[in-house]
């Protein structure tokens, strides 16, 4: 607002951020679950330290991708071999489909992830 006209423009919104774990609570291309609001959220760390969250929950068939085989930047689903884009969230192709993917932080080796996602 300016002068008590809406313009149209809103100021952004910051973000809340909520502290989930300490970094090496993730194994290297591995994952840890938390819960977020009451869905299961999969925690992500790749080779080089970076930190991904996804829900738990293949777009295939629903298996648990926190369960499945890290590399590079993907996440197989244990099910059906399903490779997930841990930065999107999107199918690799010929599969399609996604899962909700969630804005996440690293500060002095804690895990932060935005509470309004």
């Amino acid at each position: 607002m300016i002068g008590g006209e809406k313009t149209g423009i809103e100021p952004p919104v910051m973000a809340e951020w909520t502290g989930v774990c300490g970094l090496d609570e993730i194994p290297r291309r591995g994952s840890r679950v938390v819960e977020l609001g009451g869905i299961r959220v999969a925690l992500f760390r790749t080779a080089d330290d970076q930190v991904h969250a996804l829900e738990d929950r293949c777009p295939h068939k629903g298996g648990p991708l926190s369960q499945g085989i890290v590399f590079d930047r993907r996440v197989a689903c244990p099910l059906h071999g399903w490779q997930i884009r841990l930065d999107t969230g999107h199918a690799c192709a010929p599969d399609e489909g996604c899962v909700r993917r969630y804005r996440i932080k690293v500060e002095n080796h804690q895990v932060f992830i935005a509470a309004d996602d």
